[in-house]
C-alpha cells in the first residue's frame, strides 16, 4: 500500500504561519505535519509514499529526504507546477495517475494538513473496498465537507457499506447529511482507472474542483465502504482557529 500525501497548497487563510512553508512543514512539538502523519501511516504498515508539493516545495521535498533515511521508507515526490490555480483534484489526480501507469498497490490518500487519531489510519489501511472517512460524531456546520448515504447498510466493523453517494459539498442541509468527510480516503487498485476518469473529467470541468467530488461517481459503480470516526478525533487545519485545536489535539492523543 502507498500513503498519498497532498501538500501542495498556499494556506492563505493561515498567514503569516505560512509565508515561507506549506501548511504541511508547520510544527507541533517540534514535529512537522508531514512528519507525524507519515509516522501514522508507517504504524498501520505502510513504508512507500507519493507527496504532491507545489507551493515551496524544494523545503517539502528537502525534508522528505531526511524522512526516507529516518525511517527507512520510499517517498517519491510529484510536483504540481500549477499548484496557483488549480485545487486538490489536480494534485490528486497527478499521484493517481502516476500509480495507475506504474501498475502499483491500493493507496491511502490524506490532506497534508491533517492531523488525526492513528487508530483512524489503522482502520483506512484494514479495509478491503475503496473507502472514505466520515466523522459522525462532529457538530457540523456550513464549512463542513458533508455528504449524504443513500440505500446505505451497517456492518459490524463501524462501516456503512454498499452506500452510494447522493450529493457531497459543503451546501448540503445539516440535518440531512449523514456526517464530514475528513479528507482522508482509500482507493483499491481495481477502482484506480475509473476514479482516475472521474477525477479528469472533473479537472476538465474546473480545475478548482475537489477530487472528493470523483467519489460520488465512483460509489455509483463501485463498492465503497464509508468508515466512522465513532468519537475518534482529527483536525484538518484551514485557519488559525483550526491551528490553536489542532495544537490541543496533539497534545491529547500524544501526552
Amino acid at each position: 500500500m502507498i500513503g498519498v500525501i497532498l501538500a501542495a497548497g498556499m494556506g492563505t487563510r493561515l498567514m503569516p504561519l505560512t509565508k515561507d512553508i506549506p501548511k504541511a512543514l508547520l510544527k507541533i512539538n517540534d514535529i512537522t505535519l508531514l512528519e507525524r502523519m507519515i509516522k501514522n501511516c508507517i504504524d498501520s504498515g505502510i513504508c512507500k509514499f507519493i507527496v504532491v508539493i507545489g507551493y515551496n516545495g524544494e523545503k517539502v521535498e528537502q525534508l522528505s529526504k531526511k524522512l526516507e533515511d529516518k525511517y527507512n521508507i520510499e517517498i517519491k515526490i510529484i510536483i504540481n507546477e500549477k499548484y496557483d490555480i488549480t485545487n486538490t483534484s489536480v494534485s490528486t489526480y497527478l499521484a493517481s495517475r502516476f500509480i495507475e501507469k506504474e501498475s502499483l498497490d491500493d493507496f491511502i490518500l490524506v490532506n497534508g494538513d491533517n492531523v488525526v487519531d492513528p487508530l483512524i489510519i489503522k482502520r483506512l489501511s484494514k479495509s478491503s473496498n475503496s473507502s472514505m472517512i466520515i466523522d459522525n460524531y462532529k457538530q457540523l456546520n456550513e464549512e463542513s465537507f458533508k455528504l449524504i448515504i443513500d440505500n446505505k447498510s451497517f456492518n459490524n466493523d463501524k462501516t456503512i457499506t454498499n452506500g452510494i453517494i447522493n450529493s457531497i459539498g459543503k451546501e448540503l442541509d445539516i440535518d440531512s447529511s449523514t456526517g464530514e468527510f475528513i479528507g482522508i480516503s482509500k482507493i483499491v487498485k481495481s477502482d484506480i482507472s475509473d476514479f482516475n476518469k472521474f477525477l479528469n473529467e472533473s479537472i476538465n470541468e474546473n480545475p478548482q474542483n475537489y477530487y472528493d467530488f470523483s467519489f460520488k461517481d465512483l460509489s455509483e459503480i463501485k463498492t465503497i465502504d464509508f468508515i466512522l470516526t465513532n468519537g475518534l478525533k482529527w483536525s484538518e487545519i484551514d485557519d488559525i482557529n483550526d491551528w490553536e485545536y489542532a495544537q490541543r489535539l496533539v497534545e491529547e492523543l500524544e501526552g
